[in-house]
Order: C-alpha cells, then sequence, then structure tokens
C-alpha cells in the first residue's frame, strides 16, 4: 500500500509534465495562421518605419545642401528606403509571396532585396576605403570600379542561378545558390573588417585633441561592429539553411525564424546605422566636403 501510495505523482511533477508535453510551442506558433500574420505583419510594420525614417533623412539633407547632387549620403539613405520599402510590401503580402509558383519565384522576391541591401552598405565600406586611401596618398581611381564591378558581378551570377532554377529545379543548383548568398555576406562583412578596421586605428593614431576625434573613432567603430556582425549572422543562417531545410527562410510556417532573423541582420542594424549617421552635413561646406558624417 505504500508503494502505491509514492507511485502516485504529486502536482508539482505533473505540472513539469505538462510544461514539458507544452513545448512543441514552435512548431504551434510556426503552424498557426493567426501567429504567421501577426509576425510578418510586425515584420511590415519595422521595415515601413525604417524606410520612413530613412526618406525623412534624405530629404532633410536635401533641405540642408540642396547644391549638392547625389552625393554618398544621398545614395546611401535612397537606398535603405528602398530596400526596407520593398522589403515592406513582400512582408505586408507574404501570403502570395510565399504561394507564389515556380519555388524559385519566392527565392527571387526574397532574395532580391538582400542583394540591393548588399549593395547599399557595402557603399559605406566604399566610402571608408576612399577616405582611407586619400589619407594614405594611395590611388582612388579604382575603388569605384572595383565597387561597381563586384555589385554588377554578384547581381549577374545570381540572375543566373535564378534563370536555371526556374528551368530546371535543380537541388544541386538551389544549394550552390544558398552558398553563394553566404559567400556575398561573408565578402561584405570582409570589406567592413578590413577598411573599417584600417580606418578605426588610422583615426586612434591622430592627435588626442583632433577636433571630432573621439566622434569619428566611435562612428566608425560602432558601425563597423554592427555591419561585420549582421553580414557574419547572415553567412552563417545562410550556410545553416543550405544543409537543414528546417532552417530555411523561404516558407510560410517558419515565422519565428523569419522574424529573428531580418531583425538581426537588417532591421536593428539599419536603425542603429541611421541613427549613429543622422547628423546633417553643415550648411556651408568646403571643397573637403565628404557626405557621410
Amino acid at each position: 500500500m505504500t508503494r502505491m501510495l509514492l507511485s502516485i505523482p504529486s502536482p508539482a511533477s505533473m505540472e513539469m509534465v505538462d510544461l514539458w508535453s507544452s513545448s512543441d510551442w514552435w512548431d504551434e506558433i510556426n503552424e498557426s495562421r493567426s501567429w504567421q500574420d501577426g509576425i510578418f505583419f510586425t515584420l511590415c510594420g519595422f521595415y515601413a518605419l525604417v524606410s520612413a525614417i530613412a526618406l525623412i533623412q534624405l530629404i532633410r539633407i536635401e533641405i540642408r545642401v540642396p547644391e549638392y547632387g547625389w552625393t554618398t549620403q544621398k545614395v546611401f539613405h535612397l537606398m535603405n528606403f528602398l530596400v526596407n520599402g520593398v522589403r515592406a510590401i513582400v512582408f505586408g503580402f507574404h501570403m502570395q509571396v510565399f504561394n507564389l509558383h515556380p519555388k524559385v519565384s519566392i527565392w527571387m522576391v526574397l532574395q532580391a532585396p538582400g542583394l540591393l541591401f548588399f549593395s547599399t552598405y557595402t557603399l559605406l565600406v566604399l566610402f571608408w576605403a576612399e577616405i582611407y586611401h586619400q589619407a594614405r596618398s594611395l590611388p582612388t581611381d579604382k575603388l569605384r570600379t572595383t565597387y561597381v564591378c563586384v555589385n554588377v558581378g554578384v547581381y549577374i551570377i545570381q540572375g543566373c542561378i535564378w534563370i536555371y532554377l526556374w528551368i530546371d529545379d535543380n537541388d544541386v543548383v538551389e544549394f550552390v545558390g544558398k552558398i553563394f548568398i553566404a559567400v556575398v555576406s561573408f565578402v561584405a562583412a570582409l570589406g567592413f573588417l578590413v577598411y573599417g578596421g584600417r580606418l578605426f586605428f588610422m583615426l586612434r593614431r591622430f592627435p588626442i585633441e583632433s577636433k571630432g576625434r573621439r566622434k569619428k573613432l566611435h562612428e566608425v567603430g560602432s558601425v563597423t561592429a554592427i555591419c561585420f556582425t549582421c553580414f557574419v549572422v547572415r553567412c552563417f543562417v545562410d550556410v545553416l539553411s543550405a544543409f537543414d531545410s528546417e532552417a530555411s527562410l523561404d516558407v510560410l510556417d517558419h515565422p519565428v525564424l523569419n522574424l529573428i532573423f531580418y531583425m538581426l541582420v537588417e532591421i536593428l542594424p539599419s536603425a542603429l546605422v541611421l541613427f549613429i549617421l543622422r547628423k546633417l552635413p553643415p550648411k556651408r561646406v568646403s571643397a573637403q566636403y565628404h557626405p557621410i558624417r
């Protein structure tokens, strides 16, 4: 009788069992239509907000220095507006996007803004590279050409992968396509590490009393750390999704993963970089004016 009484589970243990049995909350959320809509519409709202901030900043810069054309700073904010605006539209119409046929259409809609994000932030790498080369009296004439060639090459290769998948939905080519996106992210991270790091250590060697030295150090260091981290995370997730379908971002029933991924690699980095680079150019500028401050 005593043994039988001892075998009866206590209320506390029953609660633990219930909690353990509900550990599949991840699947329940992912498969819930209401959760899917809520998460994707949340992403849509965040992207729309960041896009609006970039547009407002672009307008403020244009009002402040209307005499200048399309400076690097203006182009950077315009591209941020476009990237985040397109993402907002994509997630606003997520039901239609994730049900496109053939499947390569989904990849095109999801990956194209990612490529534009790459072009937007490697523009910062180009800007820093020009500053570094000028400070070191090194030639800068090939930097813009390199930036254009790298971006054009990325778009051409990705376009060829999309065309092939449209004609023949091949698992091997799909795998290669995901690895290619990971390589693109790795290249961007490497660019920030090389030129962001070089510019940061160059600024550290300036005299302490140099005007704006501390602010520039913080600006370059912060943006470098943010962008390097976001592209490394992007690279890791792309490689993981290439080997594990459970980490795929191109399906409707992975809303939680999409929320975490896009918040970490696009929304938060974009918002932080726009905040750090929020300073407007002075009304009166010299011939030495550089757009991003």
